[in-house]
C-alpha cells in the first residue's frame, strides 16, 4: 500500500537536483571511501539531509502532515537516485520510511497527527524493529512479548516489552522506533521513544558492505510502552500492517538494486572508453562489451520497466501487490548484484582496489539480495502465489498476459514472449497435476521462469510506447527487449526440461511442447541486437 499522492514534475526535478548537489558538495568519492573504511554513520550529513534546509524526508510524508505526498513512482525514482549516490546512506534513509510505514498504514488519526507530524517537522530518524535473531524473514516466528500492564481497576495502561531484535537499521541513532511484539491478541506494533528505560541498542555491527549505515541489535528488558502507543489501538494487527507495506517496501529495495547496478554500469562504461589494450579501447572489444556490459544493461532495463509498471499500479490504489513487490525485488537486486560483480571484472586489477569504488559498490549491493526478505524467500512467495493464481484461473492468469503480448509488434519481442508464456503455463499446470510442485527445487525453477516472463512482459510493453524520454533511444529499448525475450526462452526451455524430464517421471507431452519452442529460431538476430546495444552504451 503506497501513498497515493502525486508530486508535480517540478518538485520531483527539484528533489533530484538537490540530491545531485548533495553528492557533489557533501559526498565526494574520498568522503564515501572514508565513511566506508571507518564504518561510521554520517550523523552530520543525515542531520543536514533531514534539516529544514533540504528536508528530503518530506517526500515520504503525506501532504496532510506537512509532506510532499509523493507516490510510489516518485519515491522509486528518488530511491534509485540515492542508491546510485551511496547505498549505505540510501538504506538509512529508506529506514525512516520503513519505520514510519506501520504508523502510516495502521495508526489512529491521533497517532498519525502526532508522530507523522513530528517526523516531518523534527526530521526524526526512525528505526523499524521487526527482525529477530532466530526468525529472519519469518515474521510469524516472533519471540518478543508484549505483556499488558493494568491499573487497580483492571484497565490496561500499557505493555511491558521483552525480547531481542537483530540487524535493525538506524537502531543506534533513531529518534523514534516502531517495534513488533506478540501481545495476547496477536503480533502488534508499538511506538517507542528513544532513551526509554529498558530499550538497549547493542554495538554497531561491523559489516561487509553498507558500512556507513547504522545497524545494531536491540534488547528490550521490561520496556514499558503506554497503551496510547499501541499502533491502531487494537492488538493483533501487526502482521497485517507489515504485509500491507511489503509490496511497497520491496519495490523500493528493487530500486536500490537498479540504482546500485546503474552506478556500476556507468563506471564500467566510462572506464572502457579510457583504457587502451592492444591498440584499441576496451569499448571496441566484444569480449568486454558483449560479456560485461550488454547482458547486464539489458537486465537493468528490464528491471526498470517492471518497477515502473508496479509503481504505477500502486499509485492507482491497487491493493495486494506483494507478489509484484517480490518479483521486482528478486529480479532487480540480483541484476544489480551481477552488474556490480562484472564491474570489478571490467576494471581488471583496478576493480579490486578500493579507490576505484566498484569494489565498494559490489560489497554494498550484496545486502539487497538479503534484507527485506532474501532472494530465496522471494522465490518461495512468487512460486507459491503464482501457482495458486494459475490453478485458480485455469491458466488464464498467464494466458491473458500472452494474449496482450500477441498484439504487440514483432520488433518488441512481444509475440515471441507470448509463445514462451503459454508453454510456461503448461509446465506449471502439469507440474501441479503430477505433484512435482511438492519439491521446493521445482518451485524455485518455476519462480525463475515466472519472474523472467513477467519482467519481460513489462519490458516488451514499454518498448512499444517508449519515445526516448530516458537516456536511451527507442531502437535501443526494442533491441534490449528482444535480447531479454531470448534469455526468457532459454530459461523456460531449460528449467521446463529440468522439471518435466529431470524429476522422477518424464511428462512427455510437455517435453514435446518445450521442443516446439524452437530455441534456435528465437536466437536469430542476437548478435545484431547485441551490437546495437553495445554501440549505444559506449557512444
Amino acid at each position: 500500500m503506497a501513498q497515493h499522492g502525486k508530486m508535480d514534475p517540478e518538485t520531483l526535478t527539484m528533489v533530484l537536483d538537490t540530491i545531485e548537489k548533495l553528492e557533489r558538495e557533501k559526498l565526494p568519492l574520498e568522503t564515501k571511501l572514508e565513511l566506508d573504511k571507518n564504518g561510521e554513520f554520517p550523523a552530520e550529513l543525515m542531520k543536514f539531509m533531514l534539516g529544514p534546509e533540504i528536508a528530503l524526508h518530506l517526500i515520504f510524508i503525506p501532504e496532510e502532515y506537512g509532506g510532499l505526498g509523493a507516490g510510489a513512482t516518485e519515491i522509486g525514482i528518488v530511491s534509485e537516485r540515492m542508491a546510485k549516490m551511496d547505498l549505505a546512506i540510501a538504506t538509512s534513509f529508506l529506514g525512516i520510511c520503513l519505520g514510519m510505514d506501520p504508523i502510516r498504514v495502521g495508526a489512529t488519526p491521533e497517532q498519525k497527527e502526532k508522530y507523522i507530524g513530528r517526523i516531518a517537522k523534527e526530521g526524526l530518524v526512525v528505526a523499524y524493529g521487526v527482525t529477530e535473531p532466530e526468525a529472519g524473514s519469518n515474521v510469524q516466528a516472533l519471540k518478543t512479548k508484549a505483556e499488558p500492564v493494568m491499573d487497580d481497576t483492571g484497565k490496561v495502561t500499557g505493555y511491558k516489552l521483552n525480547g531481542q531484535k537483530q540487524f535493525i537499521t538506524n537502531a543506534g541513532v533513531a529518534g523514534l522506533f516502531t517495534i513488533l511484539a506478540a501481545a495476547p491478541g496477536g503480533p502488534s506494533f508499538f511506538i517507542v521513544e528513544p532513551g526509554s528505560e529498558g530499550l538497549i541498542p547493542g554495538k554497531h555491527e561491523d559489516k561487509h558492505g553498507i558500512r556507513a549505515s547504522d545497524t545494531c541489535p536491540l534488547t528490550l528488558e521490561d520496556l514499558f510502552v503506554p497503551v496510547e502507543n499501541l499502533i491502531g489501538g487494537v492488538e493483533g494487527q501487526g502482521l497485517k500492517q507489515a504485509n500491507q507495506v511489503f509490496g511497497y517496501t520491496r519495490l523500493m529495495v528493487a530500486t536500490f538494486g537498479l540504482g546500485g547496478g546503474t552506478a556500476a554500469l556507468e563506471r564500467a562504461i566510462a572506464y572502457s572508453k579510457e583504457r587502451v589494450q592492444f591498440g584499441t579501447t576496451l569499448a571496441e572489444k566484444q569480449g568486454y562489451t558483449h560479456k560485461l556490459l550488454v547482458p547486464n544493461a539489458v537486465r537493468l532495463e528490464a528491471a526498470r520497466a517492471f518497477i515502473e509498471v508496479t509503481a504505477r499500479r500502486l499509485d492507482t490504489e491497487e491493493e495486494d501487490l506483494q507478489v509484484e513487490g517480490s518479483i521486482a525485488k528478486y529480479f532487480a537486486t540480483e541484476a544489480g548484484d551481477a552488474m556490480a560483480n562484472d564491474a570489478i571484472q571490467a576494471f581488471g586489477g583496478y576493480g579490486y582496489i578500493r579507490e576505484y569504488e566498484v569494489e565498494k559498490i559490489k560489497r554494498d549491493v550484496k545486502i539487497l539480495t538479503i534484507y527485506e526478505g532474501t532472494s530465496e524467500i522471494q522465490r518461495n512467495i512468487i512460486s507459491m502465489f503464482r501457482l495458486r493464481n494459475t490453478v485458480r484461473s485455469k491458466g488464464s492468469f498467464y494466458g491473458e498476459m500472452a494474449e496482450g503480448l500477441d498484439k504487440l509488434p514483432v520488433e518488441s519481442g512481444g509475440p515471441l514472449l507470448a509463445r514462451a508464456m503459454r508453454i510456461l503455463n503448461s509446465v506449471i499446470l502439469n507440474a501441479r497435476k503430477n505433484k512435482l510442485t511438492k519439491s521446493q527445487h521445482v518451485m524455485f525453477l518455476l519462480a525463475d521462469m515466472m519472474t523472467w516472463a513477467e519482467v519481460g512482459c513489462a519490458l516488451c510493453h514499454k518498448a512499444v510506447v517508449y519515445q526516448g524520454e530516458q537516456n536511451s533511444s527507442p531502437s535501443f529499448l526494442k533491441a534490449a527487449a528482444r535480447l531479454f525475450v531470448r534469455e526468457i526462452f532459454e530459461k523456460v526451455y531449460l528449467n521446463g526440461l529440468r522439471i518435466v524430464s529431470g524429476c522422477d517421471q518424464r511428462i512427455e507431452e510437455v517435453a514435446q511442447e518445450l521442443d516446439s519452442l524452437n530455441v534456435g529460431n528465437a536466437m536469430q538476430g542476437s548478435l545484431k541486437d547485441m551490437n546495437l546495444v553495445a554501440q549505444e552504451l559506449v557512444k
